[in-house]
């Protein structure tokens, strides 16, 4: 069974249900949160805190929609790489065959 977990964003702790194996990942996420609201928070003074946690979201959505991109953008080339290794490596079994 899982203990809830105290985070603290801007200052405000936070009781978080999460399951044991969970725990350092969302700690991790927390201090993420924090240190983008807080850096949003010094950029933008005067707008309010629910503006700035909007844009730490919209913010961290685009970085993850990215990585995402990067991450199929290298599987596809890495997919072509193979494909064209695995096309010299029979053109060389072929040539080794004759």
């Amino acid at each position: 069974m899982s203990e809830p977990v105290a985070v603290r964003i801007l200052d405000k702790e936070y009781l978080v249900a999460c399951p044991d194996e969970e725990r350092e990942g969302l700690v991790a996420a927390a201090r993420l949160l924090d240190e983008r609201l807080r850096e949003m928070r010094k950029n933008h003074r005067m707008a309010p805190l629910e503006r700035i946690a909007v844009l730490a979201a919209l913010n961290l959505a685009n970085e993850r929609l990215q990585a995402e991109h990067e991450v199929n953008r290298r599987e596809i080339e890495l997919g072509r790489g193979l494909g064209q290794l695995e096309i010299r490596l029979q053109q060389t079994l072929k040539a080794m065959e004759r």
